[in-house]
């Protein structure tokens, strides 16, 4: 299907896409700051504008060529190399379509949530978005650094001034981690800039030009290390990921879905564009270690979800054990465990984005997030409750929702290169499918013991119209994911020609 779209916009369309925002901020920072609704409803608006315009990256997308689509490029600091260099690809798209998805969803369910600073929220979320479309398109090293840390200080605001309990705390840890890791990107950006430079005596940052570099051996273990510590660190993998519970539960429910849906999948991203296909060999040879953390990783998170009381807590150890299993297929080295891994970045989104999203409804009401609090809430909010259960059998893995395809693909990519690995990660597929029904066990049915929770409303207007389309994707994924990875297979099966040949 092809959408017609005005020449300006066809010849720019990722520009305006990533700075179409931009707008947004600008009206926000000129309207009154009293009027919370008008403030609320043109950030909402913005959003959903952004979603409609990169509807015309799917429509125009051509699903037989690997290679980059809507190329805008232009020169930014010519002295250095530098380029303003965007595109995107079947690697990019759903992660693209799945941030402008989400953050009208995530805005329209801030609007009882968020009470105090509204503006400078709404201005923060839209700056977020900025930067995590960036990451997305940019085909420039350079410019993706730019993108990646425009992220940071936005996020940790988020944390730091709208959170709860020890949310300084919990801001700080989650920047000086991520921090510490871009630093050693960074370093890593410049050491193959020198690189470059010494083999084809051209400085660049361009990204399809470090793609053709012969690189040695040992120099790619190094950078491969730097590259992969920055986005461990992001993901976050086993041991890294110790900032992630602290983050989820201090943040405001919108930041805990803009964390797990979003920006944990800058890190697997910039493994798979980045790290895999510029480090081929050390890519290969490092693929038990990663595995193996992976898999530390999956069973780890799963065993911590088992004991919380919390749900929010729980649902973030839930994300160490999912973005785990993203990790196995990326690093199975083959089209069907990359395509699970690319399908499962957009499924942990929108199956994790939806329960704290669900959680934060129950928050708003009772303001406690204490398993033991609740129970019998079937009898008292059925719709709720449904659209829980749906969400839960999804987070689990049940056969003909989303879930359940990104993980099977993982599990037959890995088992083709080591069916240990498969086989150890399998028993997360179980752990999970304990901790979500124990916790939608004790939550929702059984007896009402507490008398506060008999007038609990049922989901409002507004919270079905927030929950609507994530169930659309739990199920479209779940019985059509042809419609999904049919995109992606051609720029996959790129990625895994250049890691075969190169290593």
């Amino acid at each position: 299907m092809v959408m017609t779209v005005p020449a300006f916009l066809s010849s720019n369309l990722l520009t305006v896409v990533i700075f179409f925002p931009v707008a947004g901020v600008l009206l926000l920072v000129f309207l009154p700051k009293g009027n919370l609704r008008l403030i609320r409803n043109a950030a909402l608006l913005t959003a959903l504008a952004e979603f409609l315009l990169s509807l015309a990256i799917v429509f125009r997308f051509d699903d037989a060529t690997a290679s980059m689509q809507f190329v805008e490029r232009a020169s930014w600091i010519p002295g250095y190399g530098i380029d303003y260099h965007v595109g995107v690809d079947g690697i990019s798209l759903w992660l693209v379509m799945r941030t402008t998805f989400l953050l009208p969803i995530t805005i329209l369910s801030t609007y009882r949530a968020v009470k105090s600073h509204v503006k400078e929220f709404m201005i923060f979320l839209l700056l977020l978005e900025i930067g995590m479309v960036g990451v997305f398109l940019a085909m420039d090293l350079f410019l993706f650094y730019v993108f990646w840390e425009l992220v940071l200080v936005p996020m940790y605001l988020l944390i730091g001034v709208w959170g709860t309990d020890r949310c300084i705390y919990s801001a700080i840890k989650f920047f000086l981690y991520t921090f510490a890791g871009s630093v050693l990107m960074l370093v890593a950006i410049i050491a193959l800039y020198f690189h470059q430079y010494d083999v084809t005596g051209v400085y660049t940052t361009s990204l399809l030009s470090m793609y053709d570099l012969t690189i040695p051996v040992k120099l790619q273990f190094w950078l491969f290390a730097a590259f992969a510590l920055a986005f461990a660190v992001k993901v976050p993998m086993f041991p890294f990921h110790t900032w992630l519970p602290d983050a989820h539960v201090d943040a405001p429910t919108s930041g805990s879905v803009i964390l797990a849906a979003l920006l944990l999948k800058m890190g697997t991203y910039g493994f798979l564009r980045f790290a895999i296909p510029l480090f081929p060999v050390a890519a290969s040879d490092l693929m038990p270690v990663v595995a193996a953390l992976a898999v530390i990783g999956i069973i780890y998170g799963a065993l911590l979800a088992m004991v919380q009381t919390d749900m929010k807590k729980l649902v973030a150890y839930s994300s160490v054990s999912h973005l785990g299993f993203v990790m196995l297929g990326l690093f199975a080295l083959n089209v069907q465990g990359i395509e699970g891994g690319i399908l499962q970045m957009v499924n942990h989104g929108i199956s994790t984005g939806a329960l704290f999203l669900l959680v934060g409804i129950l928050y708003e009401r009772r303001h406690t997030r204490l398993i033991s609090e609740y129970g019998g809430l079937f009898k008292i909010q059925p719709v709720f409750a449904i659209v829980f259960l749906i969400v839960t059998l999804s987070s689990l893995g049940l056969p003909g929702l989303n879930n359940f395809v990104g993980e099977f693909l993982i599990l037959m990519g890995m088992f083709r290169v080591s069916p240990g690995f498969a086989l150890l990660a399998s028993l997360g597929v179980v752990l999970s499918a304990v901790y979500m029904l124990w916790m939608f066990q004790r939550v929702m049915f059984g007896a009402v013991t507490n008398e506060k929770n008999r007038s609990l409303p049922d989901l409002s207007a507004r919270e079905a119209a927030c929950m609507l389309p994530f169930l659309v994707f739990v199920f479209w994924i779940g019985f059509s994911p042809q419609t999904f990875l049919g995109k992606m297979t051609a720029s996959v099966t790129a990625v895994v020609a250049r890691v075969e040949t190169k290593r």
